[in-house]
């Protein structure tokens, strides 16, 4: 494993952003300000300095100075930005600062009344400092070499020999272009930049075979990628610029599943989308009832036309009858009595699919994956939604992505992985761009502020994209809160996060579960068909389609809440109102959120905001982007939300 401490001469150590001590890149895309971090020091008084260097996939290297950041723990740091997509390289060098350690000894010396006699060797070694860094022909080679002429000239006072090479041009120049002395190189790191949505993106998720509609029975009709190309008017009014689509792919008819997950399908029952592959085919086809490639096509072109981008679901496993099943049999794993395993996750059981054997055949099967992958990007999408990515062998996701972006640097892969930290953080060090997390069950202001952090500390190597809810998850908080509650997931998702996602359905308030204490939604639509009267619930004034508009609308606007740069948490004097803020280092946009937890009741409290984290004096205009109201905030203010009327103050903060 690569150490990211080089001891030379001097020393680099502590170099930030850091993966894994640099063995894996850490994460950027175009256009961030990347702040690069490290401790340099050296024996002794004399001044030390350092140097960031970078390149990008152009080979061309770039420089930049670094500056103290914290003198009494020699930490040092700039600021690079990255400006294409692709894997990048850093290292920061250390060198000896003879030129500050000069102007330090003078300044003393002087300062201590010294005279020109006593100051002999300091004036010459000076002038050599100034000889060495005035080679150019130029201007500023010409001011150097004049400001030694006078530093030896004994037939001027000290003064006036001293003010030559403490000129606030001549002190320029030596910083811009300084002498370095024993320069020691660092240790080269990696940083893998991609394009902007990877950091910054609202998703919305819909089933394409539920766009159908009823026909004149009330039956739900089998929608196709036409019906479905007309539901993305909707999807983009609202200001979603990702759709993810479940599997697409044909639906094995073996062991399907009915409608709840029942193990038995009845006549019409149209199975889990997950449990891929039939005689119509597997990964690389599309489900017959949905329609064509040339379908698909024209979804994803008009898609692209209203600014969204398709996500597809990558799932690695199939139903029994998938065409694998036959063609590749040790792509699975045989039990003693000769039969194929399905998937179990005790006491849960999945007849329905059978998990892929990765260690028996990989090159033949990893091969046929990258091969669907790119098949798919031949189709216009850019970004995999990866199923339950921890189930599968972790050098597999490594091979597979850098697979994809050698020639295709611009896909971006989201980890579908509720699982633990070590496995969660380790597949965004792998390479996927972007994790899901354990958002959905952190509802209390403790958790929501330790979640916060968490997710700030660990930007550099895995991105959240926080889902209000899945197919797979209908939370308890949403089943027993009311609208409300809605409403104040929604906002904690899309301000905390600078990617989240809403599963449709989410929207209309869906709340009913399967069994009392289950997560599972009751007539799943994993298992059944489920169009739903978008249109009808507008009109009748019971969507949440306006405050989703609001929010991404907010999101846009704002650049401090396009990252997750300058998170901080500020204080409220009330558990049920929580309150953060977000600050955009490149444009000093800042946005300060305060969102009550209580879908029931008003509940106000005094919100003590952290000025500092805000970049402000004592005092600021504050305009509410949810109403439009403007106040005057300073350390202190008075803040009430009632859930009836608003669920959040998101505050544009202006100096």
């Amino acid at each position: 494993m690569m150490d990211d401490a080089t001891v030379g001469r001097l020393v680099v150590d502590d170099v930030s952003p850091a993966v894994s001590s640099g063995a894996r890149p850490a994460k950027a895309v175009v256009g961030q300000h990347v702040p690069v971090r490290a401790a340099v020091w050296r024996e002794g008084h004399d001044a030390v300095g350092a140097t960031v260097r970078w390149r990008g996939p152009d080979g061309a290297w770039q420089s930049t100075r670094m500056r103290v950041e914290d003198a009494g723990a020699d930490r040092w740091s700039a600021v690079i930005v990255p400006d294409a997509v692709g894997e990048w390289e850093f290292r920061v060098d250390a060198w000896s600062d003879p030129w500050s350690t000069w102007l330090h000894a003078i300044r003393a010396k002087t300062g201590a009344g010294q005279g020109a006699t006593e100051l002999a060797n300091d004036l010459e070694l000076g002038a050599r400092l100034l000889d060495r860094a005035s080679s150019a022909d130029d201007t500023n080679g010409v001011l150097l070499r004049d400001a030694a002429v006078r530093l030896r000239s004994g037939a001027l006072p000290l003064a006036d020999r001293l003010a030559a090479a403490l000129d606030e041009a001549v002190l320029t120049e030596m910083h811009e272009h300084p002498v370095r002395d024993l320069v020691t190189e660092g240790v080269p790191h990696r940083l893998w930049v991609d394009r902007p949505k990877a950091a910054f993106g609202s998703w919305y998720e819909f089933f394409p075979r539920s766009t159908g509609g009823v026909d004149e029975r009330g039956r739900p009709v089998h929608g196709t990628f036409r019906t479905a190309t007309a539901e993305l008017d909707r999807v983009a009014a609202m200001g979603f610029d990702v759709v993810y689509l479940p599997p697409i792919h044909p639906i094995g008819e073996v062991n399907r599943k009915g409608r709840d997950n029942t193990l038995v399908a009845l006549e019409g029952d149209v199975g889990s989308p997950w449990a891929i592959g039939s005689v119509h085919g597997g990964h690389d086809a599309i489900h017959p009832e949905l329609g064509s490639f040339a379908d698909f096509d024209a979804f994803v072109a008009r898609a692209a036309e209203l600014g969204i981008e398709v996500a597809l679901d990558l799932a690695l496993q199939c139903a029994p009858d998938h065409p694998w099943v036959g063609q590749h049999p040790d792509w699975f794993t045989r039990l003693p009595d000769g039969t194929v395993a399905f998937a179990e996750n005790p006491p849960k059981k999945y007849q329905d699919i059978y998990p892929l054997n990765f260690d028996d055949d990989p090159k033949g099967l990893y091969a046929e994956v990258l091969r669907v992958v790119h098949l798919w990007i031949d189709h216009g999408v850019r970004i995999f939604r990866v199923d339950n990515p921890h189930t599968k062998p972790p050098d597999f996701w490594a091979w597979l992505i850098e697979e994809v972006h050698r020639d295709r640097p611009d896909v971006l892969f989201l980890a579908e992985a509720f699982t633990r930290p070590a496995r969660l953080y380790g597949l965004a060090r792998l390479g996927f761009t972007q994790s899901y997390t354990y958002f959905t069950w952190r509802t209390d202001k403790a958790e929501l502020e330790g979640f916060g952090a968490e997710l700030a500390a660990h930007a550099h190597e895995a991105r959240p994209n926080l889902f209000v809810n899945t197919p797979d998850i209908l939370p308890k908080h949403l089943q027993d809160n009311g609208p409300a509650m809605f409403a104040i997931r929604a906002a904690l998702a899309a301000l905390l996060s600078p990617t989240w996602g809403v599963y449709s359905g989410f929207e209309l308030y869906e709340n009913e579960a399967v069994a009392p204490g289950s997560e599972e939604y009751r007539h799943s639509e994993k298992y059944e068909l489920r169009p739903r009267d978008f249109a009808g619930a507008r009109a009748r004034g019971d969507s949440l389609e306006p405050w989703l508009t609001l929010l991404n609308r907010v999101r846009r606007a704002h650049p401090a809440l396009w990252s997750l740069d300058g998170l901080a948490f500020h204080a409220v004097d009330n558990p049920a109102l929580v309150a953060f803020s977000k600050r955009d280092p490149a444009t000093g946009d800042t946005v300060l959120a305060v969102v009550t937890l209580d879908p029931d009741r008003p509940q106000e409290g005094t919100l003590t905001t952290d000025l500092d984290a805000l970049g402000v004096p004592s005092a600021f205009t504050a305009h509410d982007e949810v109403t439009g109201q403007t106040w005057q905030w300073g350390a202190n203010n008075y803040v009430r939300l009632d859930p009836a009327r608003a669920v959040a103050h998101v505050v544009a903060v202006r100096a």
